[in-house]
């Protein structure tokens, strides 16, 4: 009998490793592929990876080897040369050569650590008994869920060169001694460490005005968009009341500045604070009173205020136009219930409306901070940041974004103190943002109120 239930039982799984051995074999690219019997991916696998390395290789290690002018690479951006001269080698060109090199090599050690996973992935089925995926398995399994990705590979290459290269270039100049005097090819540029930063707090003419403008460009976007979105959502919820005639009418005076162009608009207004013979000083404050006029370009003071009226004017359309959507969506019933429980209408507003209108509108409002922050076309346009102040490398009107343009393309270019200011100003706005966005109910999985 028990010979009998002997013949009946399974016999015990053999115990393999599969998963080990064919990512080790995977070192040669392939060979993990062939053991697992994936005869086709394992000499795409080997093809494609041998042949990007030889085809890259001397991009990645061309150095000390080669003569001046030729030499780059990895090499090219450890160094930034050693030759100066026309024909010998140009700092900022091997800085650029060497971080596509970086990136270059990465994309390169991707695929073949993709190579590892393949095999390693595909020796764990094997190891599990189950069956190895056939080549017409993985093709249809590739059309219906790996398609978006590889449709996604051309913009992320781009994505890449066009956005990432610059701010690795833009990060590695912060480093460096990068500035009109000793710009190539006549002279080479130096790696200097952090000596940059430390400059924004030692040095008294950059510690000076640093402060100064970080100070201003605060207030400024605190107080010009602040503004924006009260007008915005005021005048909004004004238009929206019941029984108010003409709404669309209103509607249709109130939007017309944001169909002009911005830059159009702040040109007149530039033309209409004119101390000399603007409309302002010529026109209105005579009517008030004020014979005498304000010094609107040459006192910093007066030239803030009119930059924040100015924006104020831009900003609030869009504000307005977006508020009056989400009021339109806003149930009655909550109004009415309010009623009946006797809310006033200034509770209405602050315990239904503005909560309704935060809530939809808040990624969208703390974008509107981010954008003044950086908002150098309107800075620019209007006094080109003056009035100048004693004392300072930057105008009374400056706020960081047009002071980094300044040092970069002023008279006497100071490129990598620039892009540390650069590196200090995103890291500012980085921190800003997100803790706003994790602050914002918005992006919560919770009720609406």
């Amino acid at each position: 009998m028990a010979a009998i239930n002997n013949m009946h039982d399974p016999k015990p799984e053999k115990q393999t490793n599969h998963r080990t051995r064919a990512a080790l074999l995977s070192i040669l690219p392939g060979l993990g592929q062939f053991y697992n019997k994936q005869f086709l991916k394992g000499a795409t696998f080997f093809v494609v990876v041998v042949s990007y390395f030889l085809v890259n290789y001397d991009l990645f290690f061309k150095g000390a080897g080669a003569g001046p002018g030729d030499r780059g690479g990895i090499w090219g951006l450890i160094t930034l040369g050693e030759v100066p001269g026309v024909r010998g080698d140009h700092s900022i060109f091997l800085m650029v050569e060497g971080i596509i090199a970086l990136i270059l090599l990465f994309f390169g050690i991707a695929i073949y650590v993709w190579n590892f996973i393949d095999a390693y992935r595909v020796g764990k089925l094997r190891d599990m008994q189950l069956d190895v995926p056939s080549l017409k398995m993985q093709l249809r399994n590739f059309k219906d869920n790996g398609f978006p990705y590889a449709m996604l590979v051309p913009a992320m290459v781009l994505a890449v060169f066009t956005v990432i290269l610059p701010l690795i270039f833009t990060f590695l100049i912060a480093f460096t001694n990068y500035k009109f005097n000793n710009s190539p090819p006549a002279k080479l540029v130096e790696w200097i460490g952090i000596q940059n930063f430390l400059n924004i707090f030692q040095v008294d003419i950059f510690r000076d005005t640093f402060f100064a403008v970080l100070v201003w460009t605060l207030v400024w976007t605190i107080a010009s968009t602040t503004g924006v979105i009260a007008i915005g959502i005021g005048l909004a919820v004004i238009l929206n009341q019941k029984g108010l005639r003409g709404k669309r009418i209103f509607r249709s005076i109130l939007i017309l500045s944001w169909a002009v162009p911005a830059f159009i608009t702040i040109l007149i207004f530039r033309s209409m604070f004119n101390e000399s013979f603007g409309v302002f000083n010529t026109t209105l404050l005579p009517a008030l009173g004020l014979d005498q006029g304000f010094e609107w370009m040459t006192d910093p003071t007066y030239t803030r205020l009119a930059l924040i009226g100015i924006q104020w004017w831009l900003g609030f359309p869009y504000i307005m136009t977006m508020t009056t959507g989400i009021l339109q969506s806003i149930p009655e019933d909550l109004y009415e219930a309010a009623t009946i429980d006797g809310a006033t209408a200034g509770e209405k507003f602050r315990l239904i409306t503005l909560p309704m209108i935060l809530f939809a509108t808040a990624p969208i409002l703390i974008t509107q901070y981010t954008f003044n922050f950086n908002n150098f076309n309107i800075i620019y346009l209007f006094n080109n940041g003056g009035p100048a102040v004693p004392a300072q490398s930057a105008g009374g009107t400056d706020i960081l974004i047009s002071w980094i343009y300044k040092l970069s393309l002023g008279s006497n270019p100071q490129y990598a103190f620039a892009a540390a200011i650069t590196l200090v100003l995103s890291f500012f706005i980085m921190t800003l943002a997100v803790v706003q966005f994790r602050r914002s109910k918005s992006f919560k999985d919770e009720d609406m109120i």
